[in-house]
């Protein structure tokens, strides 16, 4: 019978979660990309080279796995086919085994150029931190019923009457209401007819090819893209993305039914880690060398795959995990980078806040109420041995294991699976997901 994982970032995004999908490849037949576009970034380590995956899903690098982009995609088109030419390049064979819905709102030209314009317009205490890809402004073209899909790429004519109308519709907007250029007309559709030619092979109803997987016995997994801390209806709102980041995307944003659904994995840091604005009450000092969030910060490589920002850094936070454990219904965790916290004396865990004199123990809902949480902290001991590359529980220094054992007993809820490095055998299982 077969068995569908969906794994979902518990944070803020950037836990670790293109690791752990590579790793628990080796149980599935189909790895399934649901929602966001290419302002994601999943890092892959496989022996000595390294993978940058925006688009393409993480099980791309397993030979024989079948990858699909779900409807709930926005997809760049020109971004794709630039990223299956660095993994062809790398000997790896993309083509006939991605495939990808027709549903797919395409990010064009004139997304990106709003994207940038409107941050660039906005006071700087109040940017969002957006990738400036296009992915909002796309979102909102797909909501406000205007929006060119794959789909529509077959028929020329069609697709270029349609852009003709959205194009004037949207530099309208960049030149009279945001002071930008104009985006050109012809040379959007130029762009897209010429990527067209190179898409329409791998194009295919997803909904149909994952029901019929289904059918016939394979394991599927769902590979969601940032944080649940950053879903646009339960995050920090409005410091969110654009897309609906928690479990139940999936459903949605591939085409099958909940009930295809039958275990969902929260990826979470062994500390917590934010890029752009927003509120983070455990925030921690990552300038000031000798200090615990620096060290994060260089230890952990805390720079954003798609940005190259560096991340904040802060102490584990339970009540925003809780809120992503609420959110997602996760049946387990996976705890990455615990190796990063090595060597740290005292390691903290921010049990609650305090809001308006009062003790919460769950993230509040919207980001003015956050931004007034102050962090209850609980100080555990460190440890002075290395994690790295550990490979059972029972190798894990005393201290380390107390301090997973705190989080469970905060949370709630098991920890399944301890990532101790970024190589697909630097992991402790404790409980399988396709077995469980």
């Amino acid at each position: 019978m077969a068995k569908n994982v969906v794994v979902v970032g518990t944070q803020w995004g950037d836990e670790g979660k293109g690791k752990i999908v590579d790793w628990l490849t080796d149980h599935a037949q189909g790895v399934v990309r649901f929602q966001g576009g290419h302002n994601a970034g999943h890092t892959l380590v496989v022996g000595d080279k390294v993978y940058k995956l925006n688009l393409v899903p993480s099980g791309i690098v397993r030979a024989g796995v079948n990858c699909y982009i779900g409807n709930g995609v926005v997809l760049n088109t020109h971004h794709l086919l630039s990223e299956i030419r660095e993994l062809e390049a790398g000997g790896i064979e993309v083509r006939s085994r991605l495939k990808i819905s027709p549903g797919c709102p395409l990010i064009l030209a004139y997304h990106t150029a709003l994207d940038r314009a409107r941050e660039a317009a906005k006071r700087p205490d109040c940017r969002i931190g957006t990738t400036g890809k296009g992915i909002g402004p796309t979102y909102e073209d797909k909501v406000a019923r205007r929006a060119l899909r794959v789909y529509d790429l077959f028929y020329p004519e069609r697709f270029a009457e349609k852009l003709k109308e959205i194009i004037q519709y949207h530099n309208f907007v960049l030149t009279q209401f945001l002071d930008a250029e104009a985006v050109d007309y012809e040379a959007v559709l130029a762009q897209a007819m010429a990527d067209a030619e190179l898409i329409k092979p791998m194009v295919a109803d997803v909904s149909a090819a994952l029901h019929a997987a289904n059918q016939s016995g394979q394991n599927l997994l769902f590979e969601g893209a940032q944080g649940a801390l950053l879903d646009v209806d339960h995050g920090t709102y409005p410091f969110v993305t654009s897309s609906n980041c928690v479990a139940g995307q999936a459903s949605a944003g591939a085409g099958v039914g909940p009930g295809m659904l039958h275990y969902i994995l929260g990826i979470t840091k062994a500390y917590c880690t934010r890029v752009g604005g927003g509120p983070f009450p455990s925030e921690l000092d990552i300038e000031t060398p000798g200090l615990p969030g620096y060290q994060m910060s260089q230890t952990g490589r805390e720079f954003g795959t798609v940005t190259g920002r560096k991340r904040r850094c802060g102490w584990f936070d339970i009540p925003a995990l809780k809120r992503s454990i609420q959110i997602n219904g996760v049946t387990g965790l996976c705890i990455t980078k615990l190796d990063v916290l090595d060597g740290l004396t005292e390691i903290k865990i921010c049990t609650g806040y305090t809001l308006n004199g009062k003790n919460v123990d769950l993230l509040p809902i919207g980001a003015e109420e956050v931004a007034e949480c102050l962090p209850i902290l609980e100080s555990l001991s460190g440890w002075s041995e290395s994690t790295v590359g550990a490979t059972t529980q029972e190798s894990l220094p005393p201290a380390a294991r107390a301090y997973l054992a705190r989080i469970e007993a905060l949370c709630g809820i098991p920890i399944d699976i301890i990532s101790t490095g970024p190589e697909r055998d630097e992991t402790i299982l404790r409980r399988h997901p396709f077995a469980h």
